[in-house]
């Protein structure tokens, strides 16, 4: 046997040498052969249909129902200040009081004027303005007695004429003077008439007189509260300086504002819901005024509502939230918030479906009390685990509340 056959005993020995080896190996466990995962117990619920009214919100404040920056009317010092920061006035209450010594000479000054108007036609102090005859007055009789005269003597004239005992230019100059008495009674007849506007313009210039004479004591327009005093006794007003600030805050309004998307869904006397911090439970109330134009900067409707407010319980300049009602009648799948699972921003619950759960994203809307509004992810009818902070993937088991411990 040479050299190359041995060399060819030796490989094939090796080679029976390895299969021997691995046959002798034994074989690996399937990984299908672990043990099952533990089913989760947990009490279950079921997404449901309910009655969910549709709303809008807003967000707003409350204003006062009036507010009134009260200023003189009049100009003097001032004398006295009836009220306080706070204070509760009725209408017609004082509010200040101005020195009105000049405004009382005014007054006298001006009723004197009217007497010496009223004597200028005759009228005493007993008659009214409207008693006067016109034809009875004073220089009315005269330029009446002076036309009478001219009339008379120009018919005297006219007689003399006819046997011609008179010249022509005795005759013109007659005729003349009976033109001119015209004349002068038609003055007079305007003058009683001057002088009757005149006594119109004076007994107006009293009425003005008593008239200030009454501002100089500044009153409450409305019933209201006293938000600021600008003034104190001493001061000296111009007219139109603010002496104080009255609000009226019962009722209060709600003020605010929706965006342009739902302004067609706004009408007067829909239901708002006024949500205020320190406040358990909303006020109900109705829309009383929208805006009839869109702001054009803010794309937003201004409305306003109504809220009662006896005893002042509220303030005005409070913020508020709003619902609005706009369709009582409508439905929306919800479930408790305990079912949702919040991380990274997204909302999730753990659906139960064929006895295993999973993990679903949901969209959720509005929330009340205990439910939240499901926009979409489930449908109604679809079971998940009532407490989402305990769900996890894998087979579930319903766990049965203890009702009553």
């Amino acid at each position: 046997m040479n050299l190359r056959d041995c060399y060819c005993c030796f490989i094939v020995c090796g080679l029976g040498w390895l299969c021997g080896c691995h046959q002798a190996t034994p074989p690996a466990k399937s990984d299908s052969a672990k043990a099952p995962a533990t089913p989760l117990t947990a009490p279950l619920t079921t997404a449901q249909k309910r009655p969910w009214r549709t709303t809008i919100r807003s967000q707003g404040g409350l204003v006062a129902d009036e507010s009134a920056l009260i200023g003189a009317k009049v100009a003097g010092r001032v004398e006295a200040v009836s009220v306080e920061l706070g204070d509760f006035v009725r209408q017609g209450d004082v509010i200040a009081e101005l020195d009105d010594d000049e405004l009382q000479l005014l007054v006298r000054q001006s009723e004197a004027q009217l007497g010496q108007a009223r004597a200028a036609v005759g009228l005493t102090a007993d008659q009214p303005d409207d008693s006067i005859q016109r034809e009875n007055s004073p220089v009315v009789r005269q330029e009446r007695a002076v036309l009478d005269e001219a009339k008379t003597s120009l018919a005297r004239l006219k007689l003399l004429e006819q046997k011609n005992a008179v010249t022509q230019a005795d005759l013109e100059a007659s005729a003349a003077a009976v033109a001119v008495a015209e004349a002068r009674y038609a003055s007079s007849l305007n003058a009683v008439e001057e002088k009757l506007a005149l006594i119109r313009v004076r007994r107006a210039e009293v009425l003005l007189a008593q008239d200030m004479l009454k501002q100089a004591v500044i009153r409450a327009p409305f019933d209201g509260l006293v938000q600021s005093r600008q003034v104190a006794a001493g001061a000296y007003l111009r007219v139109g300086d603010p002496v104080a600030m009255l609000v009226r805050i019962d009722p209060l309004r709600y003020r605010g504002t929706v965006p342009e998307r739902y302004a067609l869904n706004l009408r007067a006397g829909q239901e708002v819901l006024v949500h205020l911090d320190g406040l358990p439970d909303p006020i109900s109330t109705r829309i009383s005024r929208i805006s009839p134009a869109i702001d054009e900067f803010s794309r937003a409707l201004v409305f306003e509502a109504d809220l009662p407010n006896p005893g002042g319980r509220l303030r005005s300049g409070l913020f508020a939230e709003a619902e609005i009602v706009v369709d009582t009648q409508s439905e929306a799948v919800a479930i408790p918030e305990t079912s949702i699972v919040e991380f990274a921003g997204v909302e999730k619950v753990w659906r139960v479906s064929a006895g295993t759960a999973a993990e679903v994203a949901v969209r959720t809307g509005r929330r009340d009390r205990g439910l939240v509004e499901i926009v979409s992810g489930l449908n109604a009818g679809d079971v998940i685990i009532q407490s989402g902070a305990d769900g996890r993937a894998g087979p579930v088991t319903e766990r049965e509340e203890n009702v009553g411990g």
